[in-house]
């Protein structure tokens, strides 16, 4: 009968261990289920258990007022059995006839709640439940596998080997913020708005997140580690002249209360956004656009944290269509002096702080620095420990929230050029570029608020961003002209086959990237771009009546 793969404890974390209770159940339990598989054929040969003890605070205002302040902890503890052997086990992919792909299946099923409360026997109960409900999946899943021809026609391993980790850092501080304090601040931020009857929201809200994550394997990884950040969000809604509801957003990222800005700074930032959106209320509607423009650093930042293709999936030409991104592998798939590099082991850029630093990812793989395209040449992937056929193992990005099964995901972007020039080259660039066009303007993108992409099989691959503050700038030497309603459109490969050059001064985007393994926190940090050619669509604007009654309006503050 095959072993379970089980490797004892090194002995440098056990004084971590011995004040958390949490982690010391989660081992003991491990071990005595990798005892109690021994005895069944097939056994697993691995097993992992996930947990993510949460604490999450939210406290939102509205125009000066308090909208709502409430607080709320979980655990939540995700299970992974694999059933077979490294190279064909229960998460092959099955072809699907229907559809002409593979199908994934992933090793864990829906995360469950464990108690707060570090009762052992309570903990150990769910732990044995779970277990065996996901063993007894598992097996049937590798069965029916097993028995498929469809499933054999694919020879790529399943889960690619990774050393075992030991790292513990110590319990956190429960008491690490004022509530009552931040309360009046968030009610403070929020009372300028007022001032505008056309202000239809005037909102600030701020998360303060702490987060306790466990993983113990049997292949005798056991990594603890904290989390810990708070975030900052001022949004403002205006309706424009032409009844059209118009947004604009500012936030603040930081690994404690004390790292944000101070009162003085925030209400300066709120005077700048009612500022702004007061001019957009009166901006033209932009036509649709075909030609060149400058991404201003956050918003290429936000355009390569949405767009780069990942790796580690598996089939990944069947999420990224055509041409096989896998192929491009030493060849150009960038401006010749542009490279990507995705850092989780960079806490701070310049002094800030970064939302997408960690020790090590959520199938307990160290975080390592990846050069993904040195110079224009695409040199690897980010990777899970889902193998490709191009690469192999994992450099430490297998992420998930706390309810999802780890794939590859982005931690600290990073895009450098080889050969900046000053944003006022970029901007003659842009002229220039414009009148080879026979455009009378280009476009300057200074503000954006997200974006979504389509990248399958089954239809076009597009992205489309959602620009909050963008300008036209003539060719003829008039004033920039601020103008809304852009929704910024494209293929990715195409669009990133058309930046030209980069400046000198990089800007931070913080954010948290969704997909198949839920939301993940992430940074790109990029410097402005010059594109040769974008295309822009009018953004779809719904019938908005105008207001029947006088919006009541507040002069003091």
């Amino acid at each position: 009968m095959r072993k379970i793969l089980f490797v004892l404890m090194m002995a440098g974390a056990t004084a971590v261990s011995a004040q958390d209770v949490l982690l010391d159940v989660l081992k003991e339990e491990l071990d005595r289920e990798v005892k109690e598989f021994a005895k069944i054929d097939p056994p697993p040969y691995y097993l992992a258990y996930r947990v993510n003890d949460v604490s999450y605070t939210q406290i939102e205002s509205s125009f000066g007022s308090l909208v709502q302040s409430y607080s709320n902890r979980n655990r939540l503890l995700f299970t992974t059995v694999r059933v077979g052997d490294y190279q064909f086990d229960n998460t092959h992919p099955a072809e699907e006839a229907r559809w002409g792909g593979y199908m994934e299946r992933g090793a864990g099923t829906r995360a469950i709640a464990l108690p707060v409360d570090d009762s052992p026997e309570a903990i150990r109960h769910s732990i044995w439940r779970v277990t065996q409900n996901n063993y007894k999946q598992a097996r049937e899943t590798l069965k029916t596998l097993k028995n498929s021809p469809a499933s054999k026609k694919n020879n790529l391993e399943d889960f690619s080997k990774a050393n075992a980790e030991q790292f513990a850092e110590p319990p956190l501080n429960d008491n690490w913020f004022n509530l009552a304090v931040w309360q009046d601040k968030v009610r403070k931020y929020s009372a300028p708005f007022q001032k505008s009857a056309d202000m239809v929201t005037g909102d600030v809200s701020l998360q303060l997140v702490s987060e306790r994550k466990y993983f113990v394997s049997s292949e005798g990884s056991r990594v603890v580690q904290n989390q810990r950040y708070v975030y900052l969000m001022l949004n403002g809604n205006i309706r424009a002249k032409d009844g059209d509801i118009v947004p604009l957003h500012k936030s603040f990222f930081a690994f404690s209360p004390e790292g944000l800005p101070g009162d003085e700074e925030v209400l300066r930032e709120v005077e700048k956004l009612i500022t702004t959106l007061t001019r957009l209320k009166d901006a033209p509607l932009a036509e649709p656009y075909t030609g060149p423009a400058i991404l201003d650093a956050q918003v290429a930042g936000v355009f390569f944290m949405k767009f780069w293709p990942p790796g580690g999936r598996r089939k990944i030409t069947q999420r990224y269509g055509q041409p096989d991104i896998q192929r491009k592998i030493g060849q150009l798939v960038l401006n010749k002096n542009l490279s990507v590099i995705f850092d989780p082991t960079l806490k701070e850029f310049q002094g800030k702080p970064l939302n997408g630093f960690y020790h090590y990812d959520d199938e307990g793989v160290k975080g390592k620095r990846v050069v993904v395209v040195d110079n224009g040449i695409l040199k690897t992937f980010l990777m899970s420990r889902t193998p490709l056929e191009s690469v192999k193992t994992s450099n430490g990005h297998g992420r998930a929230d706390a309810g999802r099964d780890p794939v590859s995901r982005q931690s600290n972007l990073m895009v450098e050029t080889a050969k900046p020039v000053t944003f006022q080259d970029l901007k003659k660039m842009l002229i220039q570029e414009a009148k080879k066009q026979g455009k009378s303007y280009g476009y300057y993108f200074k503000d954006v608020v997200g974006g979504f992409t389509t990248t399958d099989r089954f239809n076009p691959n597009a992205f489309n961003i959602f620009p909050t503050e963008v300008y036209r700038v003539f060719t003829d030497g008039r004033p920039d002209e601020l103008v809304r309603g852009v929704d910024l459109i494209g293929t990715p490969l195409a669009m990133f086959a058309e930046i030209t050059a980069a400046d000198k001064q990089a800007a931070i985007f913080t954010g948290f990237c969704g997909a198949e393994s839920g939301s993940v926190p992430v940074t790109a940090i990029s410097p402005s771009l010059f594109v040769r050619r974008i295309e822009t669509q009018k953004k779809p604007q719904a019938d908005i009546e105008s207001t029947v009654l006088k919006a009541p309006t507040t002069t003091e503050y």
